[in-house]
Order: C-alpha cells, then structure tokens, then sequence
C-alpha cells in the first residue's frame, strides 16, 4: 500500500503550520475527559452525541471544499476504517475516564504512538528515525511522571487502565487509517472528518441503544456540554490533526498527541481538583522536550544564485 509522507520534503512554513495545527488539535482532543465528565448522560450516549451535534459544522466544511475533493460519501477501505477505528477508541475510552483518573486515563491512551510507531513501520515502511525513537521514549518517561501519584494499582482502577490502553490500540489505528487516507486519496479533509464521524456516529448509536440507560440530555447545561465536546474534541480536535496528518509522518504526529496528557492533567486540575505537582511539571516538559527531538527537520529553500 502507497503511504508516503516525508516532513523532510515541506517548505518549513508549510511544516510549521501543519505543526501547529497538530498542537492546537491536541489539547482541544485533551479537553473531551472534562466534557464526559460533566455531561448529563451515560458514556456511551456522550460519545454518540459527541460526532451526531459535530455533524452539520463537519458537512458545512465538506461543502466549503472544492468539487474535486468533496465527498460526503466513500467506500474507500482507509476512511471507513479510520470511522470502525474511532469507535472502537470512543467505546473503550468513554468507559475508561469514568472508572479511572483523568490523568490515568489519558497516559495510557497516548500510548498510542508505539502502536503508530509498528503500524507505520511494518505496514507503510515508513522510515523510524533515531530521534522518532528518543522522542517516544522521553514522552513515555514525561508521560510517567506527568501520571505521577495518581497513579496506582488500585484494584477498581485496573478496569478503567485496561480500558484506557485498549483505547490506544484503537486510536493508533485510527491515526494510520487517517494518514493513509490523508495522503493516498483525493479527499478533503473537512469530508474526510465528515464521513469518519458519520461511520463513527452511526456505530456509537447502535451501542447508546444496546446499552445506555441515560441517553438524553437533562437539562441546557447538559446540552451545552455535549455541544461543547461536539465543537472543541470532535470538530476541532479531530479536523487539525486529520490536516496535520496529510504533511507530517504519523510517527511524529502521533507524538504530538501526548500534549493531551497536559492538557487533560491541567484541566482536571483547574476543574475537578485533581493533585498535580512539580514531577507532573517535569513530566510535562520531558514530552516537550521529546516532541523537540523527534521534530521533522524541514530543508531550507536553496539560496538564489
């Protein structure tokens, strides 16, 4: 299967940007625990409402797109997958946030780039660099010590961690299904992002009924929750790195997505009084200094003679 995306190759601007939108989309991915948490309706049901209200914004921006890279509707193996892939992550880590800490929850689930890391390797031979590997590593160690003590073995939090790391898995294949998408079709990426959230609302749907005793918002605040999670996690979080992923390697941009783990460490901190302290900051900056090592080096313009 043809996947090639080669950072080296961008014209820094153009690499700067796609960096950009990489970092923006992870800490508005980051905030969704916050939503879950403070929505008025069961897991599973947040989750469907989550891509069923982000929708109509996500069609407006397939529409906006030019004729030949429209599409509201695709059999292409990648997209269809990257919705199957999102829903499996969105079943499993709407369970995990509320059996476990959001700061557990979140570091096991950013697990994910070791799964990228493999996936991309084997499947698309994409080439793992020296400083993709010392990246992943020192994000790994940041994302220990950003956990810190919340984190423990605590017998009714083993379920939600199991969740959270089956989550990965999921995510990690939805970030190669979006890249090979990104970079082997025509398609754009607001009807990308509207066609994946279709496939995924229409599977979290079929779950909400199955299981879910708590599927309708109570009250204003619930829908304005949910609406919240729609435009912020779903549109904006998911839209940025879907453009992020047609410029940069997965590898790298899989990377990124450990700044969920701040911001979602930081975020439960400001709102649910979650403990954070000077080995979590540590933490936070070995991922940023991990991010920095594994950085795609873009080649400067040649110099006019």
């Amino acid at each position: 299967m043809k996947h090639s995306v080669n950072a080296t190759t961008l014209p820094a601007r153009e690499s700067a940007v796609a960096f950009a939108a990489l970092v923006v989309g992870a800490f508005a991915m980051g905030a969704s625990p916050i939503f879950v948490r403070l929505a008025d309706v069961g897991p599973f049901a947040s989750a469907f409402w989550r891509c069923a209200l982000a929708l109509p914004f996500l069609a407006l921006w397939a529409l906006t797109e030019p004729k030949e890279t429209r599409a509201m509707f695709s059999t292409d193996r990648a997209v269809v997958l990257s919705g199957l892939f999102f829903a499996g992550d969105l079943f499993f880590w709407h369970l995990s946030i509320l059996a476990t800490t959001i700061a557990n929850a979140t570091f096991i689930a950013t697990m994910a780039p070791v799964w990228v890391a493999f996936g991309a390797w084997i499947v698309f031979r994409e080439r793992i660099s020296r400083g993709n590997f010392l990246g992943l590593a020192l994000c790994l160690i940041g994302g220990a010590a950003l956990v810190g003590q919340s984190y423990s073995f605590a017998p009714e939090r083993l379920v939600g961690d199991g969740y959270a790391l089956i989550t990965s898995i999921f995510f990690g294949l939805y970030i190669l299904a979006i890249s090979n998408a990104r970079t082997r079709t025509k398609i754009g990426v607001g009807s990308l992002a509207f066609m994946s959230a279709a496939i995924t609302c229409a599977c979290m749907f079929v779950i909400a009924m199955l299981f879910e005793t708590n599927f309708m918002p109570r009250s204003m605040n619930g829908w304005l929750t949910l609406l919240a999670l729609a435009i912020i996690s779903q549109v904006l979080g998911q839209g940025l790195l879907a453009i992020a992923l047609g410029k940069l390697p997965a590898t790298f941009s899989s990377l990124v997505i450990f700044l969920e783990a701040v911001g979602a460490a930081a975020l439960g901190w400001l709102v649910l009084s979650e403990a954070l302290g000077p080995i979590q900051g540590l933490g936070g900056a070995l991922i940023l200094l991990g991010i920095w090592v594994a950085r795609p080096r873009a080649k400067a313009p040649a110099a006019a003679l």
